[in-house]
């Protein structure tokens, strides 16, 4: 289907910002969110990625709900402790089972940290560790679903799909001075 022929992208916008250690990217409906991005290598590479999965439309006109949650971003990336359990999400792209993840996650809060298994028994399915660990992977909203902050069993800092992945993820988690790996908070600046 082309970019004219599809309603999702009439409706889908998505904007770029610069923070503490990048560019990221809000992507919106009417519904809220559906893309969070963080930093790629480039502003370029950022807003690629950015549009490449959402085929949103550029837009400077934020709603509430997008602003809200860009203020709250550069606020976390200068180490500030908030909370994005209220931003709106529109779901409509996710399967029934991530939602369900994504929802009970969104309530694992700052400086906290789970496990994929302690997810899988929260949402009643004890044996779903593994389909916890891809629905992570494909995480339309880093940071305000906070799968930076779900660890393997044995308490390691296990995969991260964001660029950098599990460098980046420990410098989320010790930016939140939450313990993994047993590594001391020190976070001069998420990239470096």
């Amino acid at each position: 289907m082309t970019q004219g022929n599809d309603p999702d992208r009439a409706e889908a916008h998505f904007h770029l910002f610069d923070t503490a250690i990048g560019p990221c990217g809000l992507a919106w409906t009417s519904a809220g969110l559906i893309q969070v991005q963080l930093p790629e290598a480039s502003e370029a590479a950022t807003e690629m990625r950015l549009g490449r999965i959402t085929r949103a439309a550029w837009s400077d006109k934020l709603p509430d709900n997008v602003s809200d949650c860009e203020d709250r971003m550069h606020a976390y990336f200068k180490g500030e402790p908030v909370a994005f359990t209220d931003i709106d999400l529109d779901m409509s792209r996710v399967n029934a089972f991530s939602a369900k993840v994504y929802t009970v996650l969104r309530d694992v809060g700052w400086g906290q940290t789970t496990s994929y298994g302690a997810l899988a028994r929260q949402i009643g399915d004890p044996h779903a560790a593994r389909a916890i660990g891809a629905a992570m992977g494909k995480n339309p909203w880093p940071l305000v679903v906070p799968c930076h902050r779900v660890l393997a069993a044995s308490g390691k800092i296990g995969g991260f799909s964001a660029y950098g992945g599990r460098a980046t993820k420990r410098k989320m988690l010790q930016l939140e001075q939450a313990d993994a790996d047993g590594a001391a908070p020190t976070l001069p600046g998420l990239f470096d």
